[in-house]
């Protein structure tokens, strides 16, 4: 298994690859490879997606994905 944890200023849903799979700062676990990542609504965060390639994380050590409010 992979480990994502993803920012953002607010706690949000966090949809992965269409569905909702967490919340925001808490540890995601998922299956290697590559992964559309995304926030729930209201859409006022920026980037709207971001795309990761996830291999050799660790509960210690995930991969961080970071989203900005957007004004």
């Amino acid at each position: 298994m992979e480990y994502l944890v993803v920012r953002f200023p607010r706690l949000r849903r966090v949809r992965i690859d269409g569905e909702f799979q967490g919340r925001t700062d808490e540890l995601i676990e998922l299956e290697p490879g590559r992964h559309t990542v995304t926030l729930g609504p209201p859409a006022n965060f920026t980037p709207a997606e971001q795309v990761v390639i996830l291999k050799q994380t660790s509960p210690l050590d995930p991969r961080e994905v970071t989203f900005e409010l957007a004004e």
